[in-house]
C-alpha cells in the first residue's frame, strides 16, 4: 500500500506542475491555436515573462482571467471553500431529503460534506486524473450531489449526461470530456455504458446507485462499495489537491443540447459556480438559512445548468434544504412531493408551468356551474389587480375574499402553500401562461441566461419584476444589445463573472461566441427599456427569413395562435426561404400516466372547446381523419384573427395543418428540458411542410 500511496503522491505532484506551468502542447496542423488561448509556457517563451491570463480557453487544464467588477467584487473562491463556509455556518441543518421505502431520509450539511470527502478519496483510488471528468447519468438524488461535489474535491470535472440520451449520445460526451469514472443510476443506464465501454479509452470504472448488480464485471461497483474504496487514501493527499485548486480553473462541464450541431461542452470555473450561486440567487431574493431556510424540490435534469445551479450549488451556498422528487415526477408524482416538501421557492421550465395550467383548466372544466363562476370571479379580480399599473388594491376586501375562497385552496392543492417565489427559465413563457398564474396570485419570475452564463445572467424577483420581462442583469454583470433594428431589438450580449471559460476542444465555436472585446453573444434577440429591464423577443437562428428577405420572429406569432385557440397545444411557424408563412399545429391531448407521452384523447379543455363550436369529437384522430368541419373552421377563424393583428401582410399565416400527435420528448420534437427542437421538427414533418409549397 505504501508503494501505491507514493505513486499517487508523485502523480499529484506531476499534475500540479502541469496545472501551474501549462506546458506547451503538441498540436497537429489542424489544431492551430489562437493567441487568446495560448498556454502559459507558450506565452512565456513568446514574451519572456508571464503574460496576463486570457478571457477564454478551450483546454480543461487552463486558467482564465476573471471578469471582476468593482460594483460586486466578491473575493474569488473555489467550490470547496464555499462548501467549507457553509458547513461552518449551517452544519447541523438538513441539506437533503430523499424518500426510501416511503419515508423521508435526511442528511445534514456536515454529513453531506463528509460523504463528498469520502467520495473524493474513492475517485482518487479509482484513478481519477486532474481535469478529467466524472460523468453522471441518472435522475436527481443525494448520490448525484455527492458524486458531483466529490469529483470536484478530487480535482476532477463533473459532467452531467441526460438520462434520455442514446448510447451513442452518451459515448460522444463521455469520450469528449475524458471521463475516468461514470456514475449511473440503474440497470437501464448501465446497459448504455456497457455497450460503449470498449470505445472509451479514458474510462476506468463505473459506479451504480439505486440498483443492485445483476452480474459482476471488472471495475464495476455499487455505490456502497465505491464509498469504501478510498478509506486508505490519506486525508493529506486529498487536502493537497484541494489546496492546489484555483477559482479560475474548470470544475463543471455542461453540454448543450446539440439541436444545432454537435453538443458543445461549456466549461465553467469554480468562480463561475460560486459567484453565480451567491449573486444570481440573491437577485431572485433567495434567503440565507440564518434568515429563513429555503426549501426546494429537485426534479429537472441536473445535466442542464438551470437545475444544477438552482438545486445543487445555490443549495450549498445558502444552506437550502433540497427534497428530491421521484423519477416519474413529470409523469404526475411531482405534486405529491410538493405537498409533502412544502417548498418556499420553486422553479419550472415553461412547459412544466403550461402542464400545470392545463391540468387546472381540465379540473375546472369538470366542475359544477357554481364552482366555475366562483373561480372565474376570483381569477378576474386577481388579474385585474396584478395588471393595474399602480399595483395598489382598490378593493382589498374582494381580493382577500377571492384569495381565501379560491386561490389559497388551489395553491394548497399544488403544494405551494408556503411558496413565496415561483421561477420560470430555460425557454420563453407565453403570455397566456403568465396571465393565468398571475390570476392565481402566482407571479412567475423569469430568469434568463444560458449554459455559457452559468444559468441566470438576468433575474426577476419580488422586487425586480415587470410582466413579460426577464428582469435586470444580476448586480456585477452587464448586458448590451448589438446590431439594433428600428424597433430597438438587437442581439443580447453578456459580460460578467457568470460568463464561461470556453467550449472544450472547440476553438472556432468559442471564437464565434466570444467577440474580440470579450463579450459573449447569446444568439437571442431582445430589447432593453429605459430602466434596464430586458425583454427577450426571439432567437437569431430561429428568425425566419422569407424568400423576399423579410425577417419574421416566430415566437410572438406562435404565442398569439395558442392564445386565440385554446385547443392548440403547440404551434410552429414555417417559412424560412419560402414565399409565405405556414404553420404546424398540434391539439391538446391527455398524457399517458405511465410514459407521459401524448395519447389520442383530447383534454377536458379541448373537448369543451369542441362542444362550444358544435363538434362531438373526443379524440385527435377523429378531428384529423375527417377534417372535422367545425374544428377546422374555428381554427381558420382563429388564424384569421391573428393575421388581422399582424403589422404586415408578410407575417400572415397562409396555410396550416393539424398533426396527428402532440409534440413530446420521446417523439423527438422536444429536448430534455422540453424546449422545441425546430430543426428536428422540420425534418420529421418534411412531407407535410413540402405540401404547403407545392405549386
Amino acid at each position: 500500500m505504501a508503494g501505491s500511496e507514493e505513486t499517487l503522491k508523485k502523480k499529484l505532484q506531476d499534475e500540479n506542475e502541469m496545472a501551474e506551468s501549462h506546458e506547451t502542447r503538441t498540436l497537429t496542423d489542424k489544431q492551430k491555436i489562437s493567441k487568446e488561448s495560448l498556454t502559459y509556457s507558450e506565452k512565456i517563451q513568446d514574451k519572456g515573462k508571464e503574460p496576463p491570463e486570457p478571457l477564454w480557453t478551450t483546454f480543461a487544464d487552463s486558467v482564465v482571467k476573471l471578469r471582476i467588477d468593482h460594483s460586486c467584487s466578491q473575493t474569488p473562491i473555489t467550490v470547496h471553500q464555499m462548501f467549507k463556509e457553509t458547513v461552518d455556518k449551517y452544519g447541523p441543518l438538513n441539506a437533503m431529503a430523499s424518500k426510501k421505502n416511503g419515508k423521508w431520509e435526511k442528511i445534514t450539511f456536515a454529513e453531506y460534506y463528509n460523504l463528498s470527502w469520502k467520495a473524493a478519496k474513492s475517485f482518487l483510488k479509482l484513478g481519477l486524473e486532474r481535469f478529467h471528468s466524472v460523468a453522471i447519468l441518472g435522475f436527481n438524488s443525494p448520490e448525484w450531489f455527492v458524486s458531483a461535489v466529490g469529483a470536484i474535491f478530487a480535482g476532477g470535472i463533473v459532467t452531467g449526461i441526460y438520462t434520455t440520451n442514446s448510447p451513442e449520445a452518451c459515448h460522444y460526451i463521455a469520450y469528449d470530456c475524458k471521463a475516468n469514472i461514470i456514475v449511473v443510476e440503474n440497470q437501464k443506464q448501465l446497459d448504455k455504458i456497457m455497450q460503449i465501454w470498449s470505445r472509451l479509452p479514458y474510462l476506468k470504472a463505473v459506479v451504480l446507485y439505486n440498483d443492485s448488480l445483476s452480474e459482476r464485471h471488472p471495475n464495476l461497483y455499487t455505490m456502497e462499495e465505491f464509498m469504501e474504496l478510498g478509506n486508505e487514501i490519506p486525508d493529506a493527499t486529498l487536502n493537497d489537491i484541494i489546496s492546489s485548486q484555483k477559482p479560475n480553473q474548470c470544475c463543471v462541464l455542461v453540454y448543450t443540447s446539440g439541436t444545432t450541431g454537435k453538443p458543445k461542452g461549456a466549461m465553467l470555473s469554480h468562480d463561475n459556480i460560486t459567484w453565480t450561486a451567491a449573486h444570481a440567487s440573491r437577485a431572485g431574493d433567495m434567503q440565507p438559512a440564518e434568515i429563513q431556510q429555503e426549501i426546494i424540490v429537485s426534479y429537472l435534469p441536473l445535466s442542464h445548468i438551470a437545475a444544477q445551479i438552482y438545486d445543487l450549488w445555490t443549495g450549498i451556498k445558502w444552506g437550502e434544504q433540497v427534497y428530491f422528487a421521484e423519477p416519474d415526477a413529470l409523469k404526475g408524482s411531482l405534486v405529491n412531493t410538493l405537498k409533502e416538501a412544502q417548498p418556499t421557492s420553486h422553479m419550472g421550465v415553461p412547459r412544466v408551468w403550461e402542464k400545470i395550467m392545463e391540468k387546472l383548466k381540465d379540473t375546472s372544466a369538470q366542475s359544477g356551474f357554481m364552482k366555475k363562476k366562483v373561480l372565474s370571479w376570483a381569477m378576474s379580480i386577481s388579474l385585474e389587480r396584478n395588471l393595474s399599473c399602480s399595483g395598489s388594491d382598490l378593493k382589498p376586501f374582494r381580493t382577500r375574499l377571492a384569495d381565501y375562497l379560491v386561490h389559497a385552496k388551489i395553491r394548497s392543492a399544488l403544494g405551494f402553500s408556503h411558496c413565496q417565489k415561483h421561477f420560470s427559465g430555460a425557454a420563453p413563457v407565453t403570455t397566456e401562461t403568465l396571465d393565468f398564474f398571475l390570476s392565481l396570485n402566482i407571479p412567475l419570475y423569469q430568469a434568463y441566461g444560458m449554459s455559457e452564463t452559468t444559468g441566470p445572467h438576468c433575474m426577476s424577483g419580488p422586487y425586480v419584476y415587470r410582466r413579460h420581462s426577464c428582469g435586470k442583469a444580476v448586480p456585477g454583470c452587464k448586458v448590451k444589445l448589438v446590431n439594433e433594428d428600428a424597433d430597438g431589438n438587437g442581439e443580447i450580449c453578456f459580460w460578467g463573472r457568470t460568463v464561461f471559460m470556453g467550449y472544450l476542444n472547440m476553438e472556432d465555436k468559442t471564437k464565434e461566441a466570444i467577440d474580440d472585446d470579450g463579450w459573449l453573444h447569446s444568439g437571442d434577440l431582445g430589447r432593453l427599456d429605459k430602466d434596464g429591464f430586458l425583454y427577450v423577443t426571439g432567437r437569431i437562428k430561429e428568425l425566419i427569413i422569407t424568400a423576399g428577405g423579410e425577417n419574421v420572429p416566430p415566437i410572438p406569432i406562435e404565442d398569439e395562435v395558442k392564445k386565440e385557440l385554446p385547443i392548440v397545444s403547440n404551434a410552429m411557424l414555417i417559412g424560412d426561404q419560402k414565399k409565405f408563412l405556414s404553420m404546424l399545429l398540434t391539439l391538446k391531448s391527455a398524457l399517458d400516466p405511465d410514459t407521459s407521452d401524448p395519447t389520442d384523447n383530447l383534454t377536458e379543455q379541448a373537448r369543451e372547446f369542441c362542444q362550444k363550436i358544435g363538434s362531438k369529437a373526443t379524440k385527435v384522430s377523429e378531428i384529423v381523419a375527417t377534417r372535422d368541419q367545425a374544428v377546422y373552421q374555428a381554427i381558420q377563424e382563429g388564424i384569421d384573427r391573428v393575421n388581422m393583428k399582424s403589422t404586415a401582410s408578410v407575417q400572415h399565416i397562409q396555410k396550416w395543418t393539424v398533426l396527428e400527435r402532440d409534440f413530446s420528448i420521446s417523439g423527438g420534437e422536444f429536448g430534455p428540458t422540453m424546449k422545441l427542437k425546430r430543426l428536428a421538427v422540420l425534418e420529421k414533418y418534411k412531407d407535410e411542410i413540402d405540401s404547403f409549397y407545392k405549386e
